[in-house]
């Protein structure tokens, strides 16, 4: 491995955010987790979590889309949703999901410097009862058109890069968040040697 590959490699660890991540429920298509899974790479989420309760699980996520981020990322697949609130509650102080319903609040109203999760849901039916009632409260993207909802992928571009505007704001690129421990893992499992 070159040098430029290995500082490449710290830097984009330095980045990481270990208090921000996604959730996406029963999302069918591969291709719109892989292009979640880009876009949670390029604002430095390293943990992401699938949970598929009425799909099977993914085996696969498209290549293309991605462009290979599933190479970067720690992804945790779930089929529970008690199961994956449980382990989303040991690392992050909130859990909101994306819900059209009169107690969502704005995006723009969360506070991304606290540790959070957003769970998106199917491209149908959205996120499930189980999932809201578990969660801290739901969100909603402000939309001024007739169509109340965006593809999924966007919907989490446009919700994470809030994230990391109140993040940079706040200094959180600033200073690294991951453990040591966590970082030789992380660059182990990339393929780098001791």
């Amino acid at each position: 491995m070159t040098p430029e590959r290995y500082n490449r490699m710290l830097s984009v660890i330095k980045n990481r955010q270990t208090n921000l991540t996604v959730v996406m429920e029963n999302v069918n298509d591969p291709h719109n987790i892989s292009a979640v899974m880009r876009t949670c790479d390029a604002v430095g989420i390293q943990d992401i979590y699938v949970l598929n309760t009425r799909i099977a699980k993914h085996d696969y996520f498209g290549v293309k889309s991605s462009s290979s981020a599933a190479k970067w990322l720690t992804v945790h697949q779930f089929t529970n949703v008690a199961d994956c609130f449980a382990a989303l509650r040991k690392n992050y102080n909130k859990i909101y999901t994306t819900h059209l319903s009169t107690d969502a609040v704005s995006l723009y109203e969360l506070d991304f410097t606290d540790s959070v999760a957003l769970v998106f849901g199917n491209e149908h039916d959205g996120v499930s009862a189980e999932s809201i009632a578990m969660a801290d409260g739901n969100f909603i993207i402000p939309q001024l058109g007739f169509i109340q909802s965006l593809n999924i992928s966007v919907a989490c571009a446009v919700s994470i890069y809030e994230a990391y505007r109140q993040k940079m704001a706040a200094g959180h690129y600033n200073k690294q968040s991951m453990t040591i421990d966590r970082q030789e893992t992380l660059l182990r499992d990339w393929g780098v040697e001791d």
